[in-house]
């Protein structure tokens, strides 16, 4: 008998893929016991505004206005209090959890290298290792270039907001440690400039976005980690069974929890090598101009930026208000 026909879906996909918690929020990451787990200014804004958090926010102030530095004490009370939240979910995991760069940096190199160098040693400040951190950097040029010096120094990173096929390329040729292409926003996007109300999920255009990038990347040996995220529904993450990893949020773990049926694999190393594939070259004059052909990805790109920017905002308020009294 086959025993995964006794384990509900999640359990199933755990066999063949690394699933990660999509939440900040502690009780959530113990229910579904992901081996990874990842943040982001939204996901921080939302946990901190609940009272079981607020200590966290306090220790956060604490410690950055011990360090007598009021030019950078939001920002470092913002590092602090992300750095907090990272920690306490690493002893609720095995693995890694991932602490996003201030999105406003995105376009400058210099400048999110040296906000990961800090993310870094706040939490070797707390005991922990690089091993155990990704670094969070949208998938612009500089990102990409930064994250590329980063890795040379250990710093292992998630290159985030991917929407095409040219950034995950270029994350793999510059060796980068994880990217997330983002399945559900490229649905959003095709879904609004079709008029369709839903796709079958073997042609959802996220789906493929993604198989395509696996695909490509096992045909030709890159070491660089392909997560899927931003999911609409779990017929998204049942057509992407085998992926590297899935990072899934708590309202789609629930409901693939609550699954029994069989979860066959749709993904995997072997039959990637088997394709014929093109292999391509990457520069930064190739890598600007085909991204701007891609309409979907230059207009997500610019969104996702914005919108973590946004989110960064308001946890910004909130700390300030904080601070000031």
């Amino acid at each position: 008998m086959d025993q995964t026909a006794t384990l509900n879906k999640l359990d199933q996909l755990k066999l063949m893929t690394v699933v990660v918690a999509d939440t900040g929020e502690f009780e959530l990451v113990k229910q579904y016991a992901p081996e990874d787990a990842t943040t982001n200014p939204s996901l921080i804004l939302k946990a901190s505004q609940q009272p079981q958090y607020a200590a966290l926010t306090d220790k956060a102030i604490s410690w950055a206005n011990a360090q007598n530095d009021p030019d950078h004490l939001l920002d470092n009370t913002i590092d602090k209090l992300s750095v907090s939240f990272g920690c306490e979910l690493l002893q609720l995991i095995p693995g890694k959890v991932s602490t996003e760069v201030d999105a406003r940096l995105s376009f400058d190199t210099e400048a999110t290298i040296q906000r990961a160098r800090h993310l870094i040693g706040l939490y070797e400040q707390e005991g922990i290792s690089r091993e155990r951190i990704l670094i969070k950097i949208a998938s612009t040029w500089e990102g990409i270039k930064a994250g590329e010096i980063l890795e040379r120094e250990g710093i292992h990173c998630n290159l985030t907001l991917l929407f095409s096929f040219i950034q995950a390329v270029a994350c793999a040729e510059a060796g980068i440690t994880l990217i997330s292409p983002f399945v559900g926003r490229i649905l959003d996007w095709h879904k609004k400039q079709t008029g369709k109300e839903s796709y079958p999920a073997n042609e959802d255009p996220g789906v493929l976005s993604v198989k395509s990038i696996y695909n490509y990347f096992k045909k030709f040996g890159y070491s660089t980690i392909v997560m899927g995220a931003s999911f609409r529904n779990i017929g998204e993450i049942e057509e992407l069974a085998g992926c590297d990893r899935l990072t899934i949020s708590p309202a789609l773990l629930s409901e693939l929890m609550e699954q029994q049926t069989a979860l066959p694999q749709k993904l995997s190393v072997d039959d990637a090598q088997r394709m014929q594939i093109e292999r391509i070259g990457i520069n930064e004059r190739n890598f600007r101009w085909l991204l701007n052909e891609d309409a979907m990805a230059t207009e997500k790109l610019a969104e996702g930026i914005r919108l973590f920017s946004r989110d960064l905002e308001k946890l910004e308020r909130v700390i300030a208000e904080k601070l000031s009294s």
